[in-house]
């Protein structure tokens, strides 16, 4: 069945009326290896014309990846340390949440920022994305002085900056059904999203400054996914939508 886009077209025809561009950024989660899924994802972005910031765990991280990650547009980010659930059984999964000492936790930012950056230098961006979107308070405000200056989670921010020197970047839309089938969301479901979304930017609602999230998690793509990624991104850049690239400049404290 081929999804009903009208909804979703109609919106951006309103913004080319009102000649608006929407910043749009690609970020694809838990990436640790080069596989065929991988392959796909580069293959994507490359025929979109849209680079993907690539969150990559960095304790488990392989050398596969970055000659890999080297020989594409990919962008690398910091995704946690470990991506390891320390929450306890009734509260939502987080590893870098405050349940464990707080010198253990900003020694896993700080490890996961150190490692990303000896593997892959200068094109690892300095953007943070703590595993399942989730992170305290407290720890956001050490990131900035451990090197990083970008903050990404999920839905759309409250402030420009997550901390003094810590622009905040989220992702907005995340196709799979995680709590349901794990398969695509119902696409209707997505586009009417993804329409009150760009009606909230256009009207002032949210900050249409920040750049306009698209998340995917390429390991666990189906056809499905892969085909509503592709239609989405490539109905957004053919409207409004101009790639966002977060700079890779990473600023150690003195």
């Amino acid at each position: 069945m081929i999804p009903n886009w009208r909804p979703l077209q109609d919106e951006l025809a309103v913004w080319e009326q009102h000649r608006l561009s929407l910043p749009l950024w690609w970020r694809d989660d838990d990436a640790i290896s080069a596989t065929p899924q991988l392959d796909r994802l580069i293959a994507l972005s490359d025929t979109l014309g849209v680079p993907v910031h690539l969150a990559v765990i960095p304790k488990t991280c392989d050398t596969s990846l970055v000659a890999r990650v080297d020989s594409s547009t990919l962008i690398p980010v910091v995704h946690g340390w470990a991506h390891l659930n320390h929450a306890p059984k009734q509260e939502k999964k987080s590893e870098f949440r405050m349940h464990r000492s707080m010198p253990t936790i900003i020694g896993d930012a700080r490890q996961g920022l150190d490692r990303l950056q000896e593997l892959y230098g200068d094109r690892l961006a300095p953007m943070f994305v703590p595993p399942w979107n989730r992170i305290a308070p407290e720890v956001v405000a050490e990131l900035p002085a451990l090197g990083y200056r970008i903050l990404s989670t999920a839905t759309p921010r409250a402030t420009p900056t997550a901390a003094p020197g810590l622009q905040q970047v989220n992702t907005h839309l995340d196709p799979i059904d995680w709590h349901g089938t794990r398969g695509l969301v119902p696409p209707e479901r997505l586009i009417d999203t993804a329409t009150a979304l760009l009606r909230d930017r256009r009207e002032g609602r949210s900050d249409n400054s920040e750049p306009f999230g698209i998340l995917t998690h390429h390991l666990v793509h189906d056809d499905a996914i892969w085909a509503f990624t592709h239609d989405l991104l490539h109905l957004l850049l053919d409207g409004p939508g101009v790639p966002w690239v977060a700079t890779n400049e990473i600023r150690r404290p003195e």
